[in-house]
């Protein structure tokens, strides 16, 4: 830094960091002043938050307790147990509404399952997909390969790990005997002569008896001796039989680990002779581990990856449990040709087995399936009803005691969130969106307190946000189709017919260089506007003129507007105002 870089004159010095280079020239700012050091989120920061833990109103939540789903969680469970039997469990479809704790259900029923299979040491995975996501065969297949190939490496490497420990425990083993043997020789360590313990008294005396003189022991000069008899023969005959029992019975140990495994032997209850079996066990491992290749999201062709995916949940000896959210956009987007493996593959699968959960919003989307799959896939359902507005209330009070501090809601928020909510099919996901909503409001407001007002504030904030949404993602031409009719309604033009939409529409194309679609296509687009809820189309009759449609805008007009404005295609668009203006009037 140069030294005209910490040069500020006058009252507006400032030391200037040098590690990060920051001006202090701050426009004559009085940084003496508490109030000039205020910094943009401190003002933010100052006031008392209202959530104690937001996270608990998230769609992604999955909590300890369900409100008023023990029935479809109870016969989920009698379906599931079949897993932790070691026995392959039945296909389970899952039907219900938006917002009904299908999702929830199902994921709070597999953390139960997998934490009971490690409780009771029963191999159990279970995997969740989100098909709106993953739509293709090739991208479940992959996603699901890729998955089992992580959990297959993670269990060969605790599997080397505890084989690894136990040539170490092995090692400690041999030590430990080689320690034994070393202490039982000599001090004077002339034990490497097998013959060096006898004197020479001992063996003139040996000499002696072979020529028939009849020679007692001496005392103290052979190891024999040391069970306490006088004599040789007896101490021959008695220690010999328990040397030999002692053997027999495993108490004694050679110092290499060869040989029968005793009782304390670190081989003892393992499947595993000598150290090398361990060690060709780990070498085979590394050789599994070697072996997996991840499946690309692209580029290989399915059959590849579905054999992939096949040895890979082959793996090892398990119950798989698949839950595939939202199974009717995977249908949708690619057939049932997935559906028809996954239900199909148990026939050919040697070590594992595999159960399937579907979960949809659509009641009549196996209408569409092969009757081989439907039959398959559909072996047991399950269908979740929409709450009322009572059920609301419980859930979000139970979700409410652990999402805010103590007194942050007045009576009255709670009931008009599930009132909202009820409304809608008993959707819980938008109650809880209106509650952690109207929390956020208050926040910002720096209010201590939620109340009636910010539950509405939010009911409209969402409202938009969805209409803002769904605008900003629509295809140009339906844009132009929607800006015509905001153009008519700005001029004061009321119950819009398709000719005057087609009209504007036919002027806004020429403006921005697009091409410009038949009134019958236009027509269309308006359906689809209508359908959306943005706009409000309706058929009448005029009579002897025939019937048309008189269309009518059904979400705020300057907010929509300001969102199609966004569009750097459409952002020039208000050179038409004028000819609208005039084409009126005339």
């Amino acid at each position: 830094m140069s030294d005209d870089d910490s040069e500020i004159t006058g009252s507006d010095e400032v030391e200037v960091d040098g590690a990060n280079g920051f001006s202090g020239n701050f426009e004559n700012a009085d940084l003496g002043d508490e109030e000039s050091n205020q910094g943009l989120f401190d003002d933010l920061l100052s006031g008392e938050p209202i959530f104690e833990n937001k996270e608990v109103l998230r769609p992604s939540y999955t909590p300890h307790e369900l409100p008023h789903r023990s029935d479809q969680i109870n016969k989920m469970a009698t379906i599931l147990v079949a897993a932790l039997r070691g026995e392959t469990p039945s296909n389970i479809l899952i039907y219900g509404k938006t917002g009904t704790g299908k999702t929830a259900s199902a994921k709070f029923v597999s953390k139960e399952l997998e934490s009971t299979s490690q409780k009771y040491s029963v191999p159990c995975d279970v995997e969740y997909i989100n098909c709106e996501v993953t739509d293709t065969q090739y991208r479940v297949l992959a996603q699901l390969a890729n998955k089992f190939i992580e959990k297959n490496e993670a269990r060969i490497d605790e599997r080397i790990d505890e084989l690894q420990s136990l040539l170490d425990d092995l090692e400690a083993y041999d030590r430990a005997i080689d320690v034994d043997a070393s202490s039982d020789e000599p001090a004077d360590g002339t034990a490497s002569d097998p013959f060096d313990f006898v004197s020479e008294d001992e063996v003139d005396g040996d000499a002696e008896t072979s020529t028939g003189t009849d020679i007692g022991p001496q005392s103290g000069d052979s190891p024999l001796e040391k069970g306490g008899s006088g004599d040789r023969t007896d101490s021959s005959s008695e220690t010999e039989p328990a040397a030999l029992e002692n053997v027999a019975d495993g108490t004694e140990a050679s110092g290499d680990g060869a040989g029968d495994p005793t009782p304390d032997h670190p081989l003892a209850s393992t499947p595993f002779d000598d150290r090398d079996e361990i060690e060709a066990r780990i070498a085979g491992l590394r050789d599994d581990k070697d072996s997996f290749e991840e499946v690309p999201m692209t580029g290989w062709p399915t059959d590849r990856v579905y054999s992939v995916f096949f040895d890979a949940v082959d793996y090892d000896e398990r119950v798989v449990v698949i839950m595939l959210d939202e199974i009717d956009k995977l249908v949708e987007k690619s057939g049932d040709d997935t559906l028809y493996n996954l239900s199909r593959m148990n026939s050919e699968l040697e070590n594992s087995r595999v159960s399937i959960i579907g979960i949809s919003n659509d009641l009549k989307f196996t209408d569409f399936l092969d009757p081989r799959v439907k039959s398959s896939l559909g072996e047991e359902e399950i269908v979740f009803p929409p709450y009322d507005a009572n059920q609301l209330r419980d859930i979000l009070e139970h979700r409410s005691e652990v999402a805010f501090k103590g007194g942050a809601l007045s009576g009255d928020v709670i009931p008009l969130c599930a009132a909202f909510a009820a409304q809608e099919h008993g959707d819980a996901r938008r109650a809880l969106d209106l509650l952690r909503t109207a929390g956020e409001l208050a926040e910002r407001s720096q209010s201590e307190t939620i109340v009636e007002e910010h539950v509405r504030q939010a009911q409209d904030k969402i409202e938009l946000d969805r209409v803002v949404e769904v605008v900003r993602t629509l295809p140009t031409q339906s844009k132009l189709v929607l800006f015509a009719i905001i153009l008519l309604e700005k001029n004061g033009v009321h119950s819009i017919n398709t000719g005057e939409v087609f009209n504007i529409y036919k002027r806004l194309c020429e403006e921005i260089d697009a091409d410009v679609l038949t009134q019958r296509r236009v027509t269309d687009l308006i359906s689809e506007l209508d359908m959306l809820g943005i706009v409000n189309a309706v058929v009448v009759s005029k009579g002897r003129y025939g019937r048309t449609k008189e269309i009518s805008l059904s979400v705020p007009l300057e907010e929509t507007e300001a969102v199609l404005l966004s569009d750097s295609r459409l952002s020039d668009i208000d050179d038409v105002q004028p000819f609208v203006q005039a084409r009126f009037e005339n």
